[in-house]
């Protein structure tokens, strides 16, 4: 299937977050790819929301833990349409452990998180920058998380993961300049979203009690940003903080 379209592929879009991105993009005149490991059904949900406001999406399978995957999907990508305009790193895998049990962060959770939540980024940069390169340039935007900023999230391992995600999005900047700019969103607890609900108790509560604001961010906030990013033309390296203004991610 091509399209004249632009390209947009969001990672997760079957999650809260990515459905909400995938579905603000698609309003905008973007194809959007959106893909999924496992949850074929919610993706399709995607789909369907979006193509029945009158946009123009697909869905596709990716385990972006599997290298060869992300090279496959790029290629399928470039073959169907020849073209990627933005790339959105919004796939992620977390896991509550409380930071003090250190015993229970085992070796294999640490892989798992680090290779979905940071190695595959940087993999589908690589795979996709000479899409993203062409013609006028492309956009990258990684969703992060305010835990990569502050010490509190779901895990040692996750905040670690988004952490390196931020600086990464700096250094694929710089790497990936003058053709293609890359930002980043950390957002704090994310109300009503699956992520949120795997956030131990006090985590949560936590977010909600200090958030400036009184109150913490929406997938929706995290979409219209992301949207805001990609019609940009003079915005690379940076990372924004949408939580509601946790006085902790304030930098």
């Amino acid at each position: 299937m091509s399209t004249a379209r632009p390209i947009a592929l969001v990672t997760g879009a079957s999650g809260d977050i990515g459905g909400a991105i995938a579905q603000v993009l698609g309003s905008h005149g973007w194809h959007v790819i959106g893909t999924y490991v496992g949850a074929a059904d919610a993706a399709a949900a995607t789909v369907t929301t979006i193509t029945d406001a009158g946009g123009s999406a697909e869905a596709m399978q990716l385990d972006q833990r599997d290298p060869d995957a992300i090279e496959a999907l790029i290629e399928t990508i470039r073959q169907q349409h020849d073209r990627l305009d933005v790339l959105i790193n919004n796939a992620a895998w977390n896991i509550g452990i409380p930071f003090r049990q250190l015993d229970e962060l085992t070796a294999d959770i640490w892989d798992r998180v680090m290779e979905t939540n940071l190695r595959a980024p940087f993999l589908l940069a690589r795979a996709a920058a000479t899409l993203l390169s062409a013609g006028d340039g492309g956009h990258i935007v990684n969703i992060s998380s305010a835990g990569g900023i502050s010490p509190g999230s779901s895990s040692i391992a996750y905040s670690s993961s988004k952490a390196g995600l931020n600086h990464l999005t700096r250094c694929l900047a710089v790497a990936m300049s003058p053709n293609v700019a890359v930002n980043c969103i950390a957002p704090g607890l994310v109300e009503n979203t699956r992520m949120a609900q795997r956030l131990p108790d006090n985590v949560a509560e936590g977010a909600r009690q200090t958030a400036v604001l009184g109150r913490v961010g929406q997938a929706q906030d995290i979409a219209n940003q992301v949207l805001a990013f990609v019609q940009s033309t003079s915005v690379t390296g940076q990372t924004i903080v949408i939580d509601g203004g946790m006085p902790g991610a304030m930098r």
